[in-house]
């Protein structure tokens, strides 16, 4: 295990060097450089990669616009019980330094006891004191009491860096748990503006039913006046009239997700239900902003995830040493100095009441080390997972950010046609509605043209809302949000 650690400590920069140059040269291809999201085609931007400059390097801040989304993200990161459950983590951590940092210091302690003996006569310790006296003409007290006070000290000398190496361990445990709170906070921000543009696309959804369903109401009633006139049959105003009742059925789904996603971010920003403000208005022609994806080597400095992983790694790698230290001897020196007698008047009188001491111990594992023996390959085992989750962290983010990239361009080219197909649909609605007056058309024609513009419509909204979580999640997977 301890070679195989060896060899994937020492392959692990080339391996990532390798991770980073193919990761260069596949974003070379034009959808990988996207710098505006709603453009339609990534023609212009094909050696964009180029750029160094990148959008995770922006606040949050100015990264989104919306007043009323920025103003919940501010909430979020002051009340999020998840965050301040992280950030009492992050005290834990910060105090375990303190606890190792006094390990390899001396241990000083004042002490002051008092003590009644009463020994048989027929002992050791009693027939001394019957047969001997303190001075000439003063025998032991019985029963014998004992008054101490001084100073005792303990300290182990890290000759092997044990404790010292447990100490910086320490550190670093502290240190990623830092980037795991910021790794939280890009999350948190990401969850939210997530939860914010599905709740503005629901606006915009029932929107558009309400809006469908006065057309499909005023289609139903000239459908009954054909049918009063003999145009039309009962059929048809049955039909109209189902299309009708489902539209207004779908509009109490609708109301339903809305009440979920806003109950949704309530629970992120801390807050019990209430309404979330918000202006979905102009949602469709929402202007997306631009993206720099900078270059792959920079997920390094900007991933919290990555630094996270880095800094547990460093870790571990300290406490394979700390468990080595195990087989090797320990030394350590103990000492105390005070003064001591059997009466406290006498606790002043130096040097017949001094004591002191001075111990030097060296103590190592003989017989039966199969415990340290398993601590040691355990902590070989951690390390050896921890270059595994390193190597998967990475991988994982330029996957992340090479699939947002690629959403991005598809989905402005699917937005394009998506509006093309809306604008067409409804000029459709009204031509087939003229042709169904004049007896041209059928009034399924109409029903089927209804029904197909609303979907396009719906689509489009969705199309639209995937722009804006690609662009979320963009910003999310370069590594922004934290700052």
């Amino acid at each position: 295990m301890k070679h195989n650690i060896k060899n994937r400590l020492k392959h692990l920069p080339t391996m990532l060097v390798g991770v980073f140059i193919m990761a260069f040269a596949f974003s070379c291809v034009p959808t990988k450089s996207i710098r505006e999201a709603n453009m339609s085609t990534p023609e212009g931007y094909q050696n964009q990669s180029l750029d160094t400059i990148n959008t995770a390097s922006i606040n949050w801040k100015n990264y989104f616009t919306d007043p009323n989304l920025t103003a919940l993200i501010d909430t979020a990161l002051a009340n999020n019980q998840e965050l301040n459950m992280m950030l009492q983590q992050i005290n834990l951590a910060k105090n375990e330094i303190k606890a190792r940092k006094g390990e390899y210091l001396p241990f000083v302690n004042a002490y002051a006891g008092a003590e009644v003996e009463k020994v048989g006569e027929f002992t050791r310790n009693g027939a001394v004191e019957k047969n001997l006296k303190v001075h000439e003409e003063d025998a032991f007290p019985e029963p014998l009491q004992d008054y101490s006070i001084g100073l005792s000290a303990s300290w182990e000398l890290d000759i092997w860096k044990k404790l010292r190496n447990s100490k910086k361990a320490a550190v670093l445990e502290y240190l990623s748990s830092v980037e795991g709170k910021n790794f939280m906070i890009t999350n948190l921000v990401a969850e939210i503006a997530n939860s914010y543009y599905e709740l503005m696309a629901l606006d915009n959804q029932l929107d558009i039913i309400n809006q469908n369903l006065e057309l499909q109401q005023n289609a139903l009633s000239m459908v009954k006046i054909q049918k009063e006139a003999a145009r039309a049959t009962e059929l048809a105003v049955r039909r109209f009239e189902a299309e009708v009742l489902k539209n207004q059925s779908s509009k109490f789904d609708i109301q339903q997700n809305i009440v979920e996603v806003e109950n949704a971010i309530n629970f992120l920003v801390g807050r019990y239900p209430q309404h979330v403000e918000r202006s979905s208005k102009n949602f469709i022609n929402k202007n997306i902003g631009i993206i720099n994806a900078g270059i792959p080597s920079q997920l390094l400095q900007n991933r919290t995830d990555i630094r996270k992983a880095e800094l547990e790694l460093s870790a571990l790698k300290l406490n394979t040493k700390v468990a080595k230290a195990n087989f090797y001897p320990s030394v350590s020196i103990s000492a105390g100095a005070g003064l001591q007698a059997f009466k406290p008047k006498f606790l002043t009188n130096t040097p017949e009441s001094l004591v002191y001491s001075l111990v030097g111990d060296v103590i190592g594992p003989l017989i039966n080390r199969n415990a340290i023996k398993a601590k040691y390959a355990n902590a070989n085992a951690k390390q050896l997972q921890a270059v595994y989750e390193y190597e998967k962290t990475i991988l994982n983010a330029y996957v992340e950010v090479s699939n947002a990239l690629s959403n991005i361009d598809n989905l402005n080219k699917s937005y394009a046609l998506r509006d093309q197909q809306v604008k067409a649909l409804n000029e459709s609605i009204d031509i087939a509605m003229k042709l169904f007056k004049s007896a041209r058309a059928e009034y399924t024609e109409v029903l089927l043209t209804q029904r197909e513009a609303l979907d396009s419509q719906i689509e489009i909204i969705e199309t639209k809302k995937e722009q804006l979580l690609a662009h979320v999640n963009i910003y999310k997977a370069l590594g922004g949000g934290w700052k």
